[in-house]
C-alpha cells in the first residue's frame, strides 16, 4: 500500500476571529472568546476531523455528548477540570484526550494554540 502525504501550512492569516460559540462550549468569561479556527482535513461523512485551533484568554464550559477529542499544545497555557475532578494545567507538549461524556471547564491563561483530532459518533 502506497501513502501520500501532503505537506500543510498553518498560515492562520486566512482564519477570521469569532466569538467562540460551538453547540458544545459556553462562554463564562469573557462574554465572547476570540477564537480561530482551521480544518485541515474533514472525513466525507464529517466524523474526523484534525485542525489547528487558536483561543485568547477566557473561561468556557464544554461537553462531550456525541463526540471525543484528542489535543496536542503548540503553544500557551490552559487549566482543564472536569466536572467533579482536580484542575489539570496544559502547556506546551502536553497532550490531552476529551472522551465522549467529559463535561468540564477550559480556563485559557495565555493565547493557546493546538492541533486537535476529533471522532464524531
Amino acid at each position: 500500500m502506497t501513502m501520500n502525504f501532503r505537506p500543510e501550512e498553518l498560515d492562520l492569516s486566512e482564519a477570521k476571529q469569532r466569538p467562540l460559540v460551538p453547540p458544545s462550549a459556553t462562554p463564562i468569561e469573557p462574554a465572547e472568546i476570540l477564537t480561530r479556527n482551521r480544518v485541515l482535513h474533514m472525513s466525507e461523512d464529517k466524523k474526523f476531523i484534525i485542525g489547528h485551533w487558536e483561543c485568547a484568554p477566557g473561561s468556557s464550559r464544554w461537553e462531550y455528548p456525541n463526540r471525543e477529542e484528542s489535543i496536542y499544545v503548540l503553544s500557551g497555557s490552559m487549566t482543564v477540570q472536569e466536572d467533579g475532578g482536580e484542575p489539570v494545567k496544559l502547556t506546551p507538549g502536553a497532550s490531552a484526550v476529551f472522551p465522549v461524556g467529559w463535561k468540564g471547564t477550559w480556563t485559557v491563561h495565555e493565547t493557546f494554540q493546538k492541533v486537535y483530532h476529533i471522532y464524531r459518533l
